[in-house]
């Protein structure tokens, strides 16, 4: 698990992105992050509307609106589009030349998943996980300790003065020093609850931002859009080659390790989940019927505004964006924090057997709308 979050997936992003994506690249297909932003916002909102009206456990919120917002948009995607371009008559024209440039979309649309799912999904699942143990501690403290009536001082107040008419003075300015010392403790913290926020919210991005596979997503990019850091490692005359073959060789091993680790929770997902119905089918309906269509209409607008290049393989890439099963980082992440991690192998489960036929349903209409 470490390993795959450590090694093999920064490994993954850099040598996808060093080889196939260039500065030109990134520049002309700049609605791409946009898009990808879009697939998280959407999904987002369509996760808290679940959460909302199914009212789940606590420490199952993040895990749902994660897996509604967070797509698998690079794994999956390198698969699927050069499959769809060796088809025959396929809308996209030569299957070579439409396998060589679909990579370089699935490489990037990967990139920039890596980096918005190890951002705001990690930080999703990782609130939960926080939230669950600290209202695990505290109920633990409080089966432990039991209630006291009285303090200490008070207690040996009452056994040294037999004069009971002393007593409700003495409860009176206990009462009033309490008083005091709350409002200037609430004062204190309403002052610094302001910027303690703010520099909580900075370190957490700073901390996710330098999180191992965001980090390889961005020395990637650099790489691949700096043309003599490029040909230091890219190419069989490369000084460096080495490095990028024994990068790639670790990156291979990113999907078989996660592939694993699902299968691993889902022999206990299957005895131990405590997933209802009705979130399975939530979740695959925000999935596979609200975020395609969502999809396509933005898609539509966008290149009605002309914001999208000429490509229809550039816009079928767009709308497979909305269509993808829930990204299967989302099982190491549950594993990493320690939560809901057989709930999530439940989930995952569910939507990729679903997505066998969503995928193949709303290609063909994606393609339909294309061609």
């Amino acid at each position: 698990m470490q390993i795959v979050f450590m090694v093999f997936t920064p490994c993954l992003m850099f040598a996808s992105l060093a080889e196939s994506v260039t500065f030109q690249d990134i520049v002309s297909w700049w609605f791409m992050p946009v898009n990808v932003g879009l697939t998280f916002l959407f999904g987002g909102i369509l996760g808290w509307i679940v959460v909302k009206i199914l009212k789940p456990k606590p420490y199952l919120e993040g895990l749902i609106i994660a897996t509604c917002s967070s797509g698998n948009l690079g794994n999956l995607l390198l698969i699927v589009i050069p499959a769809i371009c060796k088809e025959d008559g396929s809308p996209f024209g030569d299957h070579r030349t439409c396998s060589s440039v679909g990579l370089s979309y699935a490489s990037f649309s990967m990139a920039l998943g890596g980096f918005y799912i190890w951002t705001y999904t990690y930080q999703l699942i990782r609130s939960s996980s926080l939230k669950f143990k600290a209202q695990k501690t505290a109920e633990e403290e409080a089966f432990k300790e039991p209630n006291k009536d009285l303090d200490t001082n008070e207690k040996s107040y009452l056994l040294d003065n037999n004069s009971q008419d002393q007593l409700p003075i003495s409860v009176t300015k206990s009462s009033e020093n309490l008083t005091k010392a709350c409002v200037v403790a609430e004062i204190e913290t309403v002052k610094g609850s302001s910027w303690s926020k703010i520099v909580g919210v900075l370190h957490t991005f700073l901390e996710e931002l330098m999180a191992p596979p965001t980090l390889g997503a961005m020395v990637g990019f650099l790489f691949g859009s700096v043309t003599w850091l490029k040909n230091l490692v890219i190419g069989d005359a490369a000084p460096f080659r080495v490095i990028q073959d024994s990068v790639k060789l670790l990156g291979d091993g990113t999907i078989p390790c996660i592939t694993l680790i699902l299968g691993g929770n889902l022999t206990q997902g299957l005895r131990k989940a405590q997933v209802k119905p009705s979130i399975i089918i939530a979740v695959v309906s925000v999935r596979y019927i609200f975020s395609p269509l969502i999809g396509i209409g933005m898609v539509k607008a966008a290149a009605s505004l002309g914001f999208l290049p000429a490509d229809p393989l550039y816009h079928f890439v767009l709308m497979l964006q909305y269509t993808v099963p829930p990204a299967m980082n989302i099982g190491t992440m549950t594993q990493l924090v320690d939560v809901a991690q057989e709930e999530c192998s439940v989930l995952v489960m569910w939507t990729y057997l679903v997505a066998a036929l969503a995928l193949t349903i709303w290609s063909t209409v994606f393609m339909w709308l294309l061609s």
